[in-house]
């Protein structure tokens, strides 16, 4: 009983931070993206104006149009809800998907023939 609590205890943390406190990262360029751009000038806009960089080669990803892109749900115009709702998605799938392998991959014990 004490896992079953554990695991309970653990996706509801999981599910609070992933709806709640996601909402509150920064929405600044991450190291990746910070050397990406090195090297350009950039307007008010945040467009390049100049300069070379590895960002001018930057595209949309294959999934761009799904409906979990760029952090939020398709079609949910409050964005501080579809972002909490993409992290839930998110972590619900992730749950499933491992819980499933989990269930496929356990140790059974060998069936007893009398």
């Amino acid at each position: 009983m004490k896992k079953k609590t554990f695991l309970i205890t653990g996706l509801l943390v999981t599910l609070l931070l992933a709806g709640v406190v996601s909402n509150f990262a920064s929405g600044s360029p991450d190291g990746l993206d910070h050397a990406a751009r090195e090297g350009c000038t950039f307007n008010a806009d945040d467009e390049i104006t100049g300069g070379t960089c590895m960002a001018q080669q930057e595209q949309d990803h294959q999934l761009a149009g799904s409906p979990l892109a760029d952090y939020g749900v398709k079609g949910i115009d409050n964005e501080f809800l579809s972002t909490g709702l993409s992290g839930v998605a998110g972590v619900l799938l992730t749950f499933a998907i491992g819980g499933g392998l989990f269930w496929l991959l356990r140790r059974r014990e060998p069936s007893r023939k009398a």
